[in-house]
């Protein structure tokens, strides 16, 4: 633009008349104002560049230097991954239920690596891989390689191995793996981790993000080869361990039920069983179990079905007579029926719109009174108590004491089981559901119903986790309170029911859950399973039975269910009430709960024969043993003639015949 205004400009003043000398005069005087205008305009260009490039330094060096430098720092750092400590998970008298141990994992750096093929070749062989495979992982273009998964979690032996070697490119980054002392105890509640300790099922899942912690790393600057920079200095950041929690389950208690259901499972060959204990004053499960059941550190080798179905909180089934609880409850509650002054005559069987219903006594217990209906375990006399409720207030009742809906326990995979349809109940529905056909229920459900049913009527909420605990202090940083859902019968209805519980264990069908000193209530249930056709199944049932324990003051609600025991009669009373006596007096015992003196004596039917009393025999003598006790075996231990102690100890009721070990000594 400049070039063409001047050669128009010094056209416009070329003139031939003058003289030459002038006319060159006026040419070097405009170049000479052009040349001084491009050097101001070059100069205010340079001027503004250098103000922009002045800005931008400033602005740089103030305004971005912390991210510049933070992006520097990440091209020359790099981090070796050290992995939290998993909490453990404890049981209620703070027993390690879970534990960490020692598993590093191996960690390359590849530009270190000079000898590649040597250190290929040591890796494959501490490391059972193949050499090729080896020197994929050595020769990656990477800052660092994980060597997954032949490197992850290596036993103590590799450690040592790859220690001693000492192969430059080569770390082992601090790691563990969970490790289940107990074996396959307690198995689908603790649930199991995977290869990076990450919860996968039961509690280990449910409280993964406070279980795992935070991870650490340690930090070294490198070049652009990957070598540490020399003079620089690694930074550690420590991991934060993950918190541990404390649960409900008491070990002792989940010992006992382990060894009742392992011997079921040898005795009976079931289909599947399982066990709940719960403390009715708080909802706090106490133990729980499933058969079949599987070992946590090795879950990949059991088919998925088993490990995830824990049968107490996941199956739903027909509940049989144990529901009858429910109904005897609502209808004390309501004042329809009086134990002891109301009658029903059993004939056998009863017609509701023409079904027949069937006690399981052929010929019927004839006349009856109420509390001998609960005893006998009599269906007819339950459809008549349904009857006296209604369907309105005998499902109401239901559905208050937790049945349709989830229980809310703090485990994945809970059931809420099926109820009739409020405009599918007639009278056939009525009377089935009043003696526990046509319904499915949880067993987590029966377990929370009738721990209301004896607590004073106070529906809790179960759960596990009880308490939150600092790795470091060892102080508790959180603690769940019980949850009460509400108030379901009265405490005089309450009182009523542990009473004719008792008595089912003491003068009725659950006579076999009877332990003398306990003052055992509960209910047996036998139900027929409905097979893959929708019909019930011949000589195929879930027997069950549940308890508790003191009547007088419960500590302990036991539920027991066996499915489809072989080689025996498929009764509650007969396979699952052994059980739940079993537990309810090894576990009571163990948690140093007081025998009672008042309670029921039991009513023995042959072949059933009375327990006698173990005799007070210290201070006697060898000779009074030989004259006096004929019905005892008597096994004597240690020097002298006189007893100065006796197991068991006096007063403990046995069964005829049973040892009595008693030890000797010289001096009285």
């Amino acid at each position: 633009m400049f070039e063409f205004v001047l050669i128009q400009y010094e056209r416009h003043i070329v003139d031939t008349s003058i003289p030459y000398f002038k006319r060159g005069f006026v040419m070097k005087h405009v170049s000479t104002f052009f040349m001084k205008r491009r050097i101001l305009v070059a100069f205010i260009l340079f001027f503004v560049v250098m103000v922009v490039i002045i800005v931008r330094l400033g602005y740089v060096q103030f305004v971005l230097s912390e991210e510049i430098t933070e992006r520097a720092v990440d091209s020359w750092l790099r981090d070796i991954a050290f992995q939290a400590d998993r909490g453990n998970i404890l049981d209620v008298n703070g027993e390690e239920l879970t534990q960490n141990i020692s598993a590093p994992s191996v960690i390359l750096i590849p530009r270190q690596i000079e000898d590649k093929e040597t250190t290929a070749e040591h890796l494959a062989n501490i490391l059972n891989m193949s050499v090729d495979k080896a020197y994929e992982y050595v020769s990656k273009n990477a800052s660092s390689v994980r060597v997954h998964p032949e490197g992850r979690k290596i036993s103590k032996e590799q450690e040592n191995e790859l220690n001693e070697l000492n192969l430059d490119g080569v770390y082992l980054a601090k790691d563990s793996k969970r490790h289940y002392p107990y074996g396959d105890f307690l198995s689908h509640v603790l649930g199991f981790t995977g290869i990076d300790n990450q919860g996968l099922m039961g509690l280990e899942l449910q409280y993964d993000e406070k279980l795992s912690g935070k991870s650490g790393s340690l930090s070294y600057f490198s070049d652009a080869k990957g070598k540490q920079i020399e003079d620089t200095p690694n930074m550690y950041t420590p991991p934060e361990d993950g918190l541990h929690l404390k649960t409900t389950i008491d070990l002792n208690v989940q010992t006992i039920i382990e060894r009742e259901l392992n011997l079921a499972e040898l005795k009976y060959h079931p289909d599947g069983a399982l066990a709940i204990a719960v403390d009715p004053k708080t909802g706090g499960i106490l133990g729980m179990s499933t058969r079949p059941n599987f070992h946590p550190d090795r879950y990949r080798e059991v088919e998925p079905h088993i490990f995830d179905r824990n049968l107490p909180i996941w199956s739903t089934f027909e509940p049989g007579s144990t529901f009858k609880i429910i109904t005897l409850a609502a209808a004390l509650e309501e004042q329809v029926i009086d134990l002891h002054e109301d009658m029903f005559h059993d004939h056998g069987h009863v017609m509701v719109g023409g079904a027949r219903l069937r006690c399981w006594k052929a010929g019927g217990h004839g006349e009856q009174t109420m509390l001998e209906v609960v005893q006998n375990s009599c269906n007819p006399g339950f459809v008549h108590i349904g009857q006296k409720l209604g369907d309105k207030k005998l499902f109401s009742y239901i559905r208050k004491f937790g049945f349709g809906t989830k229980t809310g326990i703090d485990l994945q995979g809970e059931g809420s089981g099926i109820l009739f349809k409020p405009e599918q109940v007639g009278p056939v529905e009525l009377a089935t559901t009043s003696f526990g056909q046509g319904v499915s229920v949880t067993p987590i459900q029966q377990v929370m119903a009738v721990s209301a049913v004896v607590n004073g009527g106070y529906l809790y909420e179960p759960y596990i986790a009880k308490e939150w605990i600092d790795p470091v202090t060892n102080e508790t940083v959180e603690e769940r309170e019980p949850v009460l859902k509400e108030r379901v019968i009265s405490e005089s209805t309450s009182k009523q029911m542990r009473e004719a519980l008792e008595s089912v264990v003491a003068k009725g069908t659950g006579r076999p859950a009877y332990v003398d000193g306990y003052r055992v209530g509960g209910k047996t249930g036998t139900a027929q399973k409905v097979g893959p056709d929708g019909k019930y199944m011949a000589n195929n049932h879930i027997v069950s039975f549940i308890g508790f324990a003191p009547a007088d003051d419960p500590q302990m609600v036991v539920l027991v269910a066996i499915d489809n025991p072989k080689n025996t009669i498929q009764f509650g009373g007969v396979v699952a009430a052994p059980i739940v006596g079993r537990i309810l007096e090894d576990s009571l015992r163990n948690l140093n709960v007081p025998l009672r003196k008042e309670g029921l004596d039991k009513k023995y039917v042959w072949p059933e024969q009375p327990k006698v009393t173990v005799p007070d025999l210290i201070g006697k003598t060898r000779d009074d043993m030989l004259h006096d006790y004929s019905n005892f075996v008597i096994e004597a231990h240690g020097e002298g003639d006189v007893i100065i102690d006796q197991s068991p100890e006096a007063g403990t009721k046995v069964e005829e015949g049973s040892m009595i070990r008693v030890y000797l000594s010289y001096k009285k």
